[in-house]
């Protein structure tokens, strides 16, 4: 297929894999399943929740490796047999042993889930380079989706036949979709023009610059906006006034913010710029936190609606800037450097979660999110330094 009609392609085959890869968004949907279908409390889901996250950016950076030298087809098969086979391995592990079903599902199924995403990004900008943050949106618009997505199939199957039934249906689903997705995976052939827009920096490089640094912490602190509260979002929602049969709709209006997100912020930084989206970001996250601390009933989906449209956002702009900054050449493996910020981010909200009161959380949640607006102000283009 040739290089100028295979790209929409491309994009149909990530946005599919991206819609099976949003766990950590829509983890809300799974926590009281989670925990009543395996004897876990609250602490040891929050946990289950935190490694698959933590997994995830240590998965970035793995699976970024295994792309630039193998292609992106390979990594996301391998991802893909990961993912899948976390799910189904947790339809057969029996109640109230958490170390089993941290080792079988959120370590494979983060870290499956880590070998697809940055395999789909920095292929789908290799055939788009001059719309890098645009390619990155129509991706990562299904990723955004994954929330409704999970909240349907949970609600749906799980409600039917349990959680390990609807383990064991998701585990297949991707096995399918995912594994088709990434069969079709392939970077463009390389003219003499190609070439030359492909140099960068590779990571080893790429990790002893001040830019790197001041990336993987911005990363890290966009996180705790939204993973201090969605896998309790459902019972925050209740009890800031709610009706029990509406606090699911936090999942699927955070899930439609999330993909406006990702389509819409990496879009525009393409004219804006990235940095300018960035600033807004994170000046929306704090602003968020500050709104979602004090709403009440229908107004806290709506602030939750913020939260999320501004991290995916983030989240979305992220892969383009690191491009910008490093190159395409290794943009595969270095992006999931970047996204060893994730991890840390997961760690601090996970640490947050267990030792504060929500209140506190809140104070963190906006603390982080300035923090974080700092850290994208310092960055400066490689040639400045």
């Amino acid at each position: 297929m040739a290089k100028q009609n295979r790209g929409p392609y491309i994009l149909a085959a990530g946005a599919g894999v991206q819609l099976l890869t949003g766990i950590p968004a829509a983890w809300g949907v799974f926590q009281r399943p989670v925990m009543q279908g395996y004897g876990f409390s609250r602490g040891q889901a929050m946990l289950v929740f935190a490694l698959l996250v933590a997994s995830y950016g240590v998965g970035c950076a793995v699976g970024g490796l295994l792309q630039d030298r193998r292609g992106p087809r390979t990594a996301g098969l391998v991802g893909t047999v990961l993912l899948a086979g976390g799910f189904l391995a947790a339809a057969l592990v029996p109640p109230d042993n958490l170390p089993l079903f941290l080792l079988v599902y959120s370590l494979p199924a983060g870290v499956g889930s880590a070998f697809l995403a940055p395999a789909v990004m920095a292929c789908a900008q290799k055939w788009y380079q001059n719309k890098k943050g645009w390619a990155t949106g129509v991706t990562g618009v299904a990723m955004g989706l994954s929330g409704a997505f999970f909240t349907l199939f949970v609600k749906g199957i799980g409600g039917l036949w349990g959680i390990r039934v609807c383990f064991a249906a998701l585990g297949i689903t991707m096995l399918v979709v995912c594994g088709s997705g990434a069969a079709i995976l392939r970077d463009p052939p390389r003219s003499g023009q190609d070439t030359a827009q492909l140099q960068g920096l590779d990571h080893h490089r790429m990790i002893r610059t001040r830019q790197y640094k001041l990336c993987v912490a911005a990363v890290a602190l966009s996180a705790p906006p939204v993973l201090l509260f969605s896998p309790e979002i459902f019972t925050i929602a209740t009890d800031r006034g709610l009706p029990e049969n509406v606090a699911p709709f936090s999942i699927v209006l955070g899930s439609a913010a999330s993909a406006a997100g990702r389509l819409l912020c990496p879009a525009g930084s393409d004219h804006l710029g990235r940095k300018r989206v960035l600033y807004g970001v994170y000046l929306g996250l704090a602003a968020g936190s500050l709104w979602f601390a004090f709403a009440r009933e229908w107004w806290l989906l709506a602030a939750y609606a913020v939260l999320t449209f501004f991290y995916s956002g983030g989240a979305a702009v992220q892969p383009a800037l690191n491009t910008d900054l490093f190159g395409l050449r290794h943009a595969g493996v270095n992006y999931g450097f970047i996204a060893l910020g994730m991890s840390g981010g997961s760690l601090l909200s996970y640490v947050g979660s267990q030792a504060l009161p929500l209140a506190a959380r809140h104070w963190l949640a906006g603390g982080c999110a300035l923090a974080g607006l700092v850290c994208v102000t310092l960055v400066k283009p490689l040639r400045e330094t």
